[in-house]
This record gives structure tokens, C-alpha cells and sequence, in this order.
């Protein structure tokens, strides 16, 4: 492809002139001091060997965000804190965030089925607003497509309908080790299709965190295959649509996950025309990792067809790299894609409704939604 070059404007050129300066500062503050003893270097494949470092947290998080970084990164040193708790199907501490949710956002709870499929239904204890009375929410919670029922559902649930006044309806979809793909996809179907029966499609949202953000996108390809007609709008949070061959990929793997879960899970190195066969999750272990139904990003016609749709991810969020190419291809489909990245934030960062950077996400969320769900 060739590639075309266009003359600054004047105020391109000044902003050019500026930066140029800057660097030049910084360059000849760097020069009086020593040589560093393990510089950055870049092979000739484009592999840059980054020396080890120390990272602080970032001055831009609130007191209340700098506070629960840290008591994330420690946890996830922890071994013991991060075994299921099996009334919860999580690790128990994010039985803390659901009763402080609980204490919060009052809710209503309803077990119940959809379709045939078992679900929690939820919504606010002076009910639904009279704006979202036809209006409905399916949730699509997060664990990996193997865990987090009912934990994740519930934490992504309440405060949208505590704060929202909407319905939200939590899919209980099936996972592995049981269950394989397209066995989730097939859930989310039946309970859409359901209610369809009461809800216009322009009317219905559904959005997920983590796997469930995966879902999501996964669902609008499958009702597209399906004859289904695609939803008013959807929201693909710690997550993205790309191929999931190596976690969720990209530079993030090597940068975000070391630094937001204090560990380094990298993919084992390879040529780069060699591309995974399979999926490492387990519930993807007999798909394929490029077929559009499990990663839709890789497809610009199904891309093409999905309805607006809002990314959430952080900066620490071992989903950004994906969660920032999916938007690209949205916004290169000429789809209405809204993507919002908390700087320091970390993998579902929005479980802890004590801190402002929740709230914030909860707010950005609830707009989504009420802005283009019946338009």
C-alpha cells in the first residue's frame, strides 16, 4: 500500500515544532546523566526488550482508586483469597462487593426462567421507571465462560437497575467444563427470542463483563446467522470481539496483565505467521478461534450489521488491547461505538461501587443505554 503524506497546517506544524522541543529537553536532560544500565532495545523483527521496571500507580486515580489498586494487586498475590467460594460461584471476596452493593442499591430478585433457561431477574424496589417500562437489560455475567454464577451476574446487575430503573435480566448460560460452544450463544438466544414476545428489538439492550462482554458480541453474530434481529444497543465490557487464541491478546497480554493483576501471563513465542489452532479457554476448545460466531471482530460484514455499541476497559485491564482493536473495526464498519478507558483501572474494576471510578463507569453505562435503547 503506498502511502500518502499530506503538509502540516500551521497549527499541525506548531504542534509538530512543540513536540520536537520536548523531546529534544528531555533527551539532553537525559544525555548529562549515566548511560542506564539496561536500555530499551528493538530486534529486527520489531521486538522491543524492555528492562524490568518498576511501575507506580498512576497520580490520575482518585484516593479512593489508588487505595483499592493496591488491595487488588495484593489480593491477586494471595492464593487463598482467590479460591471459589461455592454459594457464590467466585472467589469470596467479591462476596464483600455484592452485600455492599446490597447495602446501596436496593434491588428486587426474581429466580425465575426465560425460554426455557434459568435466570435472575432484577429490578428496582419502587420499580421500573416510567421511561424503561418498555424497555429491558439482558446481563451476561463474566468467570471465563466456567464460573461466576451467580457472583458476576449480580454484581453487574444491581446497580444498573438500582440506579437505572431498568429490568435486568441475568442469563445463567451454560458454561464449560460441562458444556461447549455454541452452548452460551444458544442460551442467550432462547431468552432474547422470548422476549421479543414483549419487547421491540430496538427496545432490549445486553451487555456483559469480561467473558460476558465476549458474549455479547458473540450473541449479535449469532442472531445475525440466526434470522434474529439485532438489539438496540450492547455493551461489551472488560472484554472484546477479537480472536481469543491467546487470552485476549495484543500488546496487553505483556504490559496491562503484569501491571493490573500482578502477575505476567504472555503467549508462548511464535512466528508470526504461526496463528493458534485453538482457543486456550476451555469452553472454546473444540471452535474455532476465527470463526466470526466466536470472534466476530474478525469479520467486517458481521461487524457491519451490530448495533451501537459501548467498550469498557482500563488501562490495567489485561482485555485492552482487544477491547481497543474491536472498537477500530466497529468504528471502521461504520458502526456508533463509544469506548471508554479508565486510566489505572484493572480487569472488572466496576465490581466496587465504593469507589468514584465505578460510579463514574456505572453512570456511562446507564446513559448508554437510555440514550439509544428505543431510537
Amino acid at each position: 500500500m503506498k502511502a500518502e503524506f499530506s503538509i502540516p497546517t500551521p497549527l499541525g506544524r506548531l504542534i509538530i515544532a512543540g513536540a520536537l522541543s520536548l523531546y529534544a529537553t528531555l533527551g539532553a536532560a537525559q544525555a548529562q546523566d549515566a548511560p542506564p544500565k539496561n536500555p530499551v532495545t528493538v530486534e529486527a523483527d520489531g521486538t522491543v526488550n524492555v528492562p524490568a521496571m518498576s511501575v507506580p500507580i498512576t497520580e490520575y486515580l482518585s484516593p479512593e482508586g489508588k487505595a483499592y489498586l493496591t488491595e487488588h494487586l495484593l489480593t491477586m498475590q494471595n492464593p487463598a483469597l482467590l479460591k471459589e467460594v461455592e454459594e457464590i460461584g467466585a472467589p469470596g471476596f467479591l462476596k464483600d462487593y455484592m452485600d455492599r452493593q446490597a447495602e446501596l442499591f436496593p434491588f428486587n430478585k426474581e429466580d425465575t426462567e426465560i425460554g426455557g433457561v434459568h435466570v435472575y431477574d432484577y429490578t428496582p424496589v419502587d420499580g421500573v421507571s416510567e421511561e424503561n417500562k418498555d424497555r429491558v437489560l439482558i446481563n451476561l455475567h463474566g468467570g471465563g465462560f466456567i464460573t461466576c454464577w451467580p457472583a458476576c451476574g449480580e454484581l453487574e446487575s444491581v446497580p444498573l437497575t438500582s440506579l437505572g430503573k431498568f429490568r435486568v435480566v441475568s442469563v445463567d448460560y451454560r458454561q464449560a467444563p460441562e458444556y461447549k460452544f455454541p452452548a452460551a450463544s444458544e442460551d442467550v438466544a432462547k431468552v432474547y427470542t422470548e422476549l421479543l414476545k414483549t419487547y421491540p428489538a430496538e427496545n432490549i439492550g445486553i451487555y456483559g463483563c469480561s467473558a460476558g462482554g465476549m458474549l455479547t458480541g458473540m450473541s449479535v453474530a449469532w442472531f445475525q446467522a440466526h434470522g434474529l434481529p439485532k438489539p438496540g444497543a450492547i455493551g461489551i465490557y472488560c472484554a472484546g470481539s477479537a480472536a481469543p487464541v491467546n487470552g485476549f491478546g495484543g500488546d496487553a497480554n505483556f504490559t496491562a496483565t503484569a501491571i493490573g493483576e500482578g502477575r505476567f501471563i504472555a503467549p508462548p513465542a511464535s512466528e508470526p505467521s504461526d496463528k493458534p489452532k485453538r482457543s486456550q479457554m476451555p469452553y472454546l476448545s473444540e471452535a474455532d478461534p476465527y470463526d466470526p460466531l466466536v470472534a466476530p471482530a474478525e469479520s467486517d460484514e458481521v461487524m457491519a450489521q451490530f448495533p451501537p455499541t459501548q467498550i469498557i476497559t482500563g488501562t490495567r485491564g489485561f482485555e485492552l488491547s482487544s477491547a481497543v482493536y474491536t472498537h477500530s473495526r466497529l468504528v471502521k464498519a461504520g458502526v456508533d461505538a463509544d469506548l471508554h478507558v479508565w486510566e489505572g483501572m484493572f480487569h472488572g474494576f466496576f465490581y466496587n461501587p465504593d469507589v468514584p471510578e465505578s460510579r463514574d463507569a456505572y453512570d456511562v453505562m446507564i446513559n448508554f443505554f437510555d440514550k439509544h435503547l428505543g431510537n
